[in-house]
């Protein structure tokens, strides 16, 4: 995911630097646009017409410019959030892009049948994981609501990259 990467390290830096245009990202414009893309790539992932992988990018940085516009305004202007949340999500992201899908070939075959089957058997579909992390963003009072459903949306991503990067 590394849109999703590259939007948490820019949110870090435009957060730490206290620039002034971060009053751009706190408008209904990129509450909107940012909804607008999570939805279609919500219905994406569930017609399965381009690779899983896009719309787990496309959704999760939709999501988070959300997340920065929706939530900015709620909190005091120097809360840490706004710092560790993105860096913690490009961090656990890019590990498991490196150390997990990167590795995939490594997986032994009875290990990627397990990961198919559960993947197959699970209850939690992509596109209702997605549509829990936006109802995380409604929910502000639970603020680490919105970090614990985007790491189960990593996690997910991370199976799902797997399974297509590996076919058997």
């Amino acid at each position: 995911m590394p849109l999703f990467i590259l939007l948490s390290l820019v949110l870090c830096f435009i957060v730490q630097a206290a620039v002034p245009q971060q009053g751009l990202l706190i408008s209904p414009l990129i509450i909107y646009t940012g909804l607008i893309f999570a939805i279609i790539s919500m219905v994406g992932i569930a017609i399965k017409k381009m690779p899983a992988t896009i719309w787990y990018d496309i959704f999760a940085g939709s999501s988070l410019l959300v997340w920065f516009a929706y939530w900015k305004p709620l909190f005091n202007g120097d809360s840490p959030i706004f710092f560790f949340y993105p860096l913690y999500f490009a961090l656990i992201t890019a590990f498991i892009s490196l150390f997990i899908i990167g590795q995939q070939q490594k997986i032994d075959k009875q290990s990627f049948v397990f990961m198919k089957a559960l993947s197959k058997k699970s209850l939690i579909q992509p596109w209702i994981l997605m549509l829990c992390v936006l109802v995380s963003l409604e929910l502000q009072q639970h603020f680490l609501l919105y970090p614990i459903m985007m790491t189960l949306l990593i996690m997910s991503f991370a199976l799902s990259s797997c399974l297509e990067g590996r076919r058997h």
